[in-house]
């Protein structure tokens, strides 16, 4: 198995505590997504617990939630009952061609073999529609998250996770393209960029409980994962931002945005 879908595939045991502990979206970044769209039928893709299609909801999008694991899809069904939500893949979405104004992943895109999903995902949108990766990352300008994206390690805090590692990674994610007899001709046009401000109400023991639901913690052997957890713990033990009681963990919603062709 390849590290990305080794890492991919790790959340499904860990779904209930996914669900608690990580954040929802920022609503204005759903907005800015959703502004260009010509109508409200919403696909949210990789759509884990549902954190993103609550927060669709919320808005009064009509959604329909696809996701490939059992357990992930198990628990959205559990806290979402009334949204339409169905087994599929990125690379094989169970809805028909032209039925979405927009698809929506929430720190899911870059788990996507795009050389499959992004044809498959032109399928699916209207003409005009609108593809859109959002990602939660933690505000590392604010000086004890940088410290803390320090002690926690790449395992923890990974490569999408603070706005400079986001935009890195993004900068070269090249949407596909479809071969025409002369050419290859885009299947989406060029990618928008923005992030909106956003915050999670946390606690030390909580926040710990968070970064334990990132893939690369997950897939960590348990004594590797127990010493850099116990990191963790002692720096939250040692800030006066995060030693007592509740604080709001400083985010960023990042999002990239592009319309299809």
């Amino acid at each position: 198995m390849d590290e990305r879908l080794l890492h991919s595939s790790s959340f499904g045991a860990a779904a209930a505590a996914y669900a608690e502990h990580r954040p929802d979206y920022a609503q204005d970044a759903v907005r800015w997504v959703l502004e260009p769209a010509p109508g409200v039928r919403v696909l949210d893709l990789g759509a884990g617990t549902g954190k993103l299609t609550a927060t669709l909801a919320a808005l009064g999008a009509d959604v329909v939630a696809v996701e490939p694991d059992p357990a992930m899809l198990a628990e959205l069904r559990r806290t979402l009952p009334a949204v339409r939500a169905l087994p599929g893949s990125a690379e094989s979405i169970p809805l028909p061609d032209a039925s979405v104004d927009a698809v929506l992943a929430g720190n899911a895109m870059h788990w996507f073999d795009m050389a499959v999903a992004g044809p498959e995902i032109s399928r699916v949108l209207a003409p005009g529609g609108v593809l859109a990766g959002l990602w939660n990352v933690m505000d590392d300008q604010v000086e004890w998250v940088a410290g803390l994206a320090r002690v926690s390690g790449s395992a923890a805090i990974g490569p999408r996770d603070t706005p400079a590692s986001w935009r890195a990674a993004t900068a070269d994610m090249h949407l596909p393209r479809v071969k025409s007899e002369s050419d290859a001709l885009p299947l989406f046009g060029s990618p928008q960029r923005a992030t909106f401000p956003h915050g999670q109400r946390r606690t030390a023991d909580s926040l710990v409980a968070t970064l334990a639901t990132r893939a690369g913690m997950l897939v960590m052997p348990e004594e590797e994962r127990e010493a850099a957890l116990g990191r963790i713990r002692a720096f939250l033990s040692r800030r006066p931002e995060t030693a007592d009681g509740e604080f709001t963990l400083p985010m960023l919603t990042a999002v990239l945005r592009v319309r299809r062709m």
